[in-house]
């Protein structure tokens, strides 16, 4: 299909989204294009988001009863394409084999595989389930050779941190106070709603408070005067986490990374554990780390930095370690030595360590810089798209380019291949 065709006969179902207006935003181009577009709400909070009532189904039954309804909504309306966010909630996992069994096209978006300037889109899977996985840098090397243009520099800021809580606050308030007519509906994280709204605030309201602690933390570090190696935390009920990691909790992780820090790392390196911007402390993470720094005879030389951007701490650090979060990428960016114990889409041997955990404190072993830099050329040129979710610029600008990707018949791997992959927009360089 070419962009200026018509895409009819195209009907788009679109299941769970990201936090706020995006998926609404998106539909609405769809059907300016010309298709037809459903959306299945499984909450009031994914009503409150959806503009369009003529084309809202809300789905009040049970997850036992959800595939079989499923099955007679791609049939009725004859479904052509599957839309949603992350595919290993429940009621997705079933969309997805439900479209490879049909042979619907299934559109995935996902947080930016290089974020937080880019999110990711991609068809049949993402992250553990992506077409990366089994993708070799050679096969990437050889496809840019469609394209001669530089890897474009990150963007402008989209916006910040804030509205992303805002919007998960406010999606979990709905689904707190106004889920009467939603029964039956269980939420994919094992944590009731209302604890769910509660974090949100939280963390929305301690942002000042964290800041100042961040700030006082990254400060000590830097001028610490000592080596030091990071440990990369991500959001324990994260998908990333929950189905691509060999880890039951952050704990284990931890004990792991702890143990193999005290009988590798010479002794006068310290550890430094970053948590993830939107850590909201269901689990206990401070009094965990201070319980291992106890076991293992780290008390002074663990560091722990609640949040925030990794740029600082990046600058000066020995080594990264991690489950599998993409601020790895951002290790390997920069040539810092980099471990990985899970699933993850930049888990390739040339630029990834294998190394055994106390030998990787050690003595780690280098990335291959260039063919890392090859391999995020590669994103960005398929499947990293330029803009955000959650503030009103980041959407405009994502919205540009990933219409038309969503209206191809071809994925954004394909098109790069056959020289169709649409054109990258000339960013603002952040100053």
């Amino acid at each position: 299909m070419t962009l200026n065709e018509a895409p009819s006969g195209r009907v788009f179902l679109f299941l769970q989204g990201p936090h706020g207006p995006f998926f609404d935003a998106l539909a609405k181009m769809l059907r300016t294009a010309g298709a037809t577009v459903l959306r299945v709400g499984f909450n009031a909070g994914d009503r409150a988001f959806w503009f369009h009532k003529d084309s809202y189904i809300p789905y009040r039954g049970t997850l036992a009863e959800w595939p079989d309804t499923l099955d007679t909504l791609l049939a009725e309306h004859g479904v052509t394409d599957i839309v949603l966010y992350g595919d290993t909630r429940p009621i997705h996992a079933r969309a997805t084999e439900a479209a490879r069994a049909r042979g619907l096209t299934l559109h995935v978006f996902e947080e930016g595989y290089l974020r937080p300037w880019w999110v990711t889109y991609e068809r049949g899977g993402s992250n553990g389930h992506s077409r990366l996985m089994e993708m070799p840098v050679a096969h990437m090397q050889a496809a840019l050779v469609q394209s001669d243009a530089e890897a474009p520099p990150p963007p402008s800021h989209w916006g910040d941190m804030r509205q992303h809580l805002f919007y998960g606050a406010l999606y979990h308030w709905f689904v707190m106070f106004w889920n009467r007519r939603y029964r039956n509906f269980q939420p994919h994280r094992d944590l009731p709603v209302s604890r769910e709204f509660h974090l949100y605030l939280k963390r929305l309201l301690m942002m000042p408070l964290h800041w100042l602690q961040r700030r006082q933390a990254t400060r000590n570090i830097r001028n610490g005067g000592f080596p030091y190696h990071l440990v990369l935390l991500q959001l324990e009920h994260d998908s990333s986490f929950q189905n691509h990691s060999p880890f039951a909790s952050m704990t284990e992780f931890l004990d792991r990374v702890f143990e193999g820090f005290a009988h590798g790392a010479p002794r006068h390196h310290h550890l430094v554990i970053k948590a993830h911007p939107l850590e909201n402390y269901r689990v206990p993470l401070r009094r965990e780390i201070r319980q291992l720094a106890k076991r293992y005879g780290l008390t002074d030389r663990i560091h722990y930095v609640p949040g925030g951007k990794l740029a600082q701490l990046l600058d000066d650090a020995r080594s990264a370690v991690t489950v599998n979060s993409t601020a790895g990428q951002q290790a390997l960016w920069r040539g810092i030595p980099l471990r990985v114990f899970g699933a993850a889409v930049y888990a390739k041997p040339e630029f990834v360590s294998t190394q055994p955990i106390s030998a990787f404190f050690a003595a780690p072993d280098r990335p291959d810089s260039r063919a890392y830099r090859d391999y995020r050329h590669y994103l960005l040129e398929t499947s990293q798209i330029p803009g955000g979710f959650y503030s009103r610029r980041g959407r405009r600008q994502l919205l540009r380019r990933v219409v038309d990707m969503v209206l191809s018949h071809e994925d954004p791997y394909q098109a790069l291949t056959s020289g169709k992959a649409a054109a990258r927009q000339h960013l603002q360089v952040v100053t």
